[in-house]
């Protein structure tokens, strides 16, 4: 029976502190530093817990808004946004040094990673933002996504993100979080999404059609509802069926 291999990442260092309980469950994270959550000290606590795991450590830049999260467009000039994120890959990048960890790579938060997966200006500002990370770290986006064809033709290493706690649109895009039905927190509802992604190349969107989608890493977010238990099923049951995690 063929072996499939995946990496399954989470978003973590956003305060709800269940990182220690999530990391033996998957293979890479996403640590906030400083533009929705996260601060020095929470970067570097987690990016050391990280290493301890021996997972991969990524930096989760994002709109600077802690208001809302970063869960909420915003309009900033290509010079401002280019400050703000700089500002945090460098914090990111001080916190993993002093915690002896190397990271691995980049993934954009909430209303900036989406924004960035179809806008054609603003994912180039976002590359050209990133472009000194361009030869030693990965960039993840959203699979089939725009930027993930842009990244690709300006040499950066991509891997295309899945969700498996999240709904779809035909389009490929992610279902509203203020749309019914958005966010899937049952453990086998999660794990067919999953299993439908890494087997089949595909997904079932909201309203039941099937469409592609073919990614290299899988995130479950860390403040989802019932995180643990989510990845507690899926370690269990995607070995059955050779699905595997990335070591």
């Amino acid at each position: 029976m063929k072996t499939y291999n995946i990496d399954l990442n989470c978003d973590v260092g956003e305060g709800v502190g269940n990182e220690s309980s999530l990391f033996p469950l998957i293979s890479s994270c996403n640590i906030a530093c400083g533009g929705h959550a996260g601060d020095p000290d929470t970067m570097r606590e987690i990016a050391a817990l990280a290493g301890q795991f021996g997972i991969r450590a990524g930096a989760h830049p994002s709109y600077p808004d802690r208001a809302h999260f970063g869960r909420k467009s915003l309009t900033l000039s290509r010079a401002a946004l280019a400050e703000t994120i700089r500002e945090q890959l460098t914090l990111m990048d001080e916190a993993a040094r002093d915690a002896g960890v190397a990271l691995r790579h980049i993934k954009a938060h909430g209303a900036l990673y989406n924004d960035i997966a179809g806008d054609r200006e603003l994912a180039g500002a976002f590359l050209e933002i990133i472009r000194p990370y361009k030869h030693n770290r990965l960039i993840y986006v959203p699979a089939g996504s725009l930027i993930a064809r842009m990244a690709v033709e300006e040499g950066f290493k991509v891997w295309e993100e899945g969700f498996a706690d999240r709904a779809y649109n035909p389009d490929g895009s992610l279902v509203s979080r203020s749309v019914v039905g958005a966010l899937l927190t049952d453990p086998e509802k999660v794990c067919e999404q999953v299993r439908g992604m890494v087997k089949n190349g595909t997904v079932r969107t909201l309203e039941g059609t099937v469409i592609p989608l073919s990614p290299q890493t899988i995130c479950v977010h860390g403040d989802t509802p019932g995180a643990l238990e989510i990845l507690t099923y899926l370690s269990l049951e995607l070995p059955k069926e050779s699905i595997q995690l990335l070591s």
